[in-house]
C-alpha cells in the first residue's frame, strides 16, 4: 500500500516537471515572439521616419533642380542669341575673306596666263631663233663635200629649167652634174659614209649610192668598174670607189664624164652649192 502510494506521488511529481518545463519553454517562445515584434515595429518607424525624410530631400532635389534647369535654360537662351549673333559676325567676315581670296586668286591667275603667255611667247621665239641659228649652223657643216674627180662641169644641174640633151634629142632636166674626165679616171668619195647600194641604172649605168650624216645621200653614176667598193662598207673622204666609164644610156651621145648628184632627205640638191 505503502509502495503504491510512493509510486502515484513520484508520477505526480514528474507530470508537474513536465508541466513546468513546458509552460518556460512556452514563456520563452511568448517572450522570443513578442521581442520580434516590437522590434519589426520600431524597424517599420524608423523606415516611415527615413522615406518622409527621403520625400522632403527629393522635394529639396526636386525644387534645386527647376531652379538650376530655369537659370540653365536662360543662360542656353542668352548662349543661343549671342551664338547667333557671333555666327552671323563670322558668316559676313568669312564671306568678306572668302571674296577678297576669289579677288586675290583670280588677280594670281591673271597675272599668272599673262606671264605665261608671254614666256610662251618669248620661249617661241627663242625656239625660232635657236632652230634658225642650228639650222645656219647645219648648213655651214653641210658644205664640207668634195669633188669627187678633177675636171670642168660640162653640164649643170636643172631641176626648175629644162637642158637640151643630145642624146635624147630632147629638153629635159637634170639632177645632177657631169663633171668633164678621161676614161678610167678614178672617182673618189666626196665625203665619209656607207655604201647604199651598187647598180647598174637603166638611165645612168653602172652606179655607186653612199649615204652621210645629216640625211645626205651622194650618188655616182656613168661608171666603168666600183672594184674598190662593196655595199655595206664604209668609207672616208676621198676613198676610191671606182672609175669613169660611159654606161649611161641617157648621156651615151655626150664625152667620157661622171654624172654626180647629191640628195637631201632623198630629194636631189644643185651639188655646186655644197662642193668646195
Amino acid at each position: 500500500m505503502r509502495r503504491e502510494n510512493r509510486r502515484k506521488n513520484f508520477q505526480g511529481k514528474a507530470t508537474t516537471d513536465k508541466i513546468i518545463v513546458y509552460a518556460g519553454i512556452g514563456v520563452t517562445i511568448l517572450a522570443v515572439i513578442v521581442f520580434s515584434l516590437l522590434m519589426y515595429s520600431k524597424s517599420l518607424r524608423d523606415d516611415v521616419k527615413n522615406s518622409t525624410m527621403s520625400l522632403e530631400k527629393m522635394a529639396n532635389i526636386a525644387s534645386n533642380n527647376t531652379q538650376n534647369t530655369e537659370s540653365a535654360s536662360t543662360e542656353i537662351g542668352k548662349t543661343v542669341e549671342e551664338s547667333a549673333n557671333e555666327l552671323n559676325t563670322n558668316n559676313n567676315t568669312n564671306i568678306s575673306n572668302t571674296a577678297n581670296t576669289i579677288n586675290s586668286t583670280n588677280a594670281i591667275k591673271t597675272n599668272t596666263t599673262t606671264n605665261t603667255s608671254t614666256n610662251q611667247s618669248k620661249n617661241t621665239g627663242n625656239v625660232a631663233t635657236n632652230a634658225k641659228t642650228a639650222q645656219d649652223t647645219e648648213s655651214k657643216k653641210e658644205i664640207s663635200f668634195e669633188k669627187p674627180v678633177e675636171g670642168d662641169i660640162v653640164r649643170e644641174y636643172a631641176k626648175d629649167n629644162l637642158i637640151y640633151s643630145e642624146t635624147l634629142k630632147e629638153w629635159t632636166t637634170h639632177m645632177g652634174i657631169d663633171i668633164k674626165a678621161d676614161k678610167t679616171t678614178v672617182v673618189k668619195t666626196a665625203e665619209a659614209g656607207t655604201v647604199k647600194s651598187i647598180k647598174n641604172d637603166p638611165r645612168y649605168g653602172l652606179t655607186v649610192v653612199i649615204e652621210h650624216e645629216n640625211n645626205f645621200q651622194t650618188v655616182y653614176s656613168n661608171l666603168l668598174t666600183s672594184e674598190f667598193v662593196v655595199e655595206g662598207e664604209k668609207v672616208e673622204k676621198g676613198q676610191s670607189i671606182g672609175t669613169v666609164g660611159n654606161t649611161a644610156v641617157f648621156e651615151i651621145a655626150d664625152e667620157p664624164h661622171l654624172h654626180f648628184e647629191i640628195l637631201k632627205d632623198s630629194l636631189p640638191v644643185d651639188p655646186s652649192i655644197y662642193i668646195k
